[in-house]
């Protein structure tokens, strides 16, 4: 499981024109489960990523989680966290789970976020085309993958 984590001050999915889940300040995380993902995969991300410090202390050390902070957290999910560029111009998207296996995980990672974090996550509708406008602070932007543990 691949997330790219982005530190905002505010983030928004729309469908349509319509809002379907917006945070202020907090963390944008964009999904992508790869063929031969597990649940324990969905649970670590989870975990790493809401105990993650990256929110500035009363110093400005980066020495604060999204829990700490009280910060929203807004999931989308993104099959193209997995392409593969090396061959020709036309990315492959061999590499992430078929739809019916990565909505299982994803709704897993959900769940465990929420457990994590002691709150409701906001989200995008899996597998939807969705518009995700955001203000990322820092800029932070950091990529934590499941199968990259060390």
């Amino acid at each position: 499981m691949r997330c790219v984590i982005q530190r905002v001050g505010r983030a928004e999915v729309t469908i349509d024109a319509r809002s379907v889940g917006r945070i202020g300040r907090g963390l944008l995380v964009l999904v992508g489960v790869e063929s031969g993902d597990e649940a324990t995969d969905a649970e670590w991300s989870a975990e790493k990523i809401s105990r993650m410090r990256i929110f500035a202390d009363d110093d400005g050390k980066m020495n604060r989680s999204v829990v700490d902070i009280d910060g929203g957290l807004l999931v989308v999910s993104q099959f193209t966290l997995h392409a593969s560029t090396q061959k020709g111009n036309r990315p492959s998207f061999l590499r992430a789970a078929r739809p019916e296996e990565a909505v299982t995980l994803y709704e897993r990672f959900l769940a465990a976020l929420e457990r994590e974090a002691g709150r409701p996550v906001a989200r995008g509708v899996f597998a939807a085309d969705m518009e995700v406008s955001l203000v990322n602070e820092g800029p932070v932007t950091i990529v934590v993958d499941s199968r990259r543990r060390e």
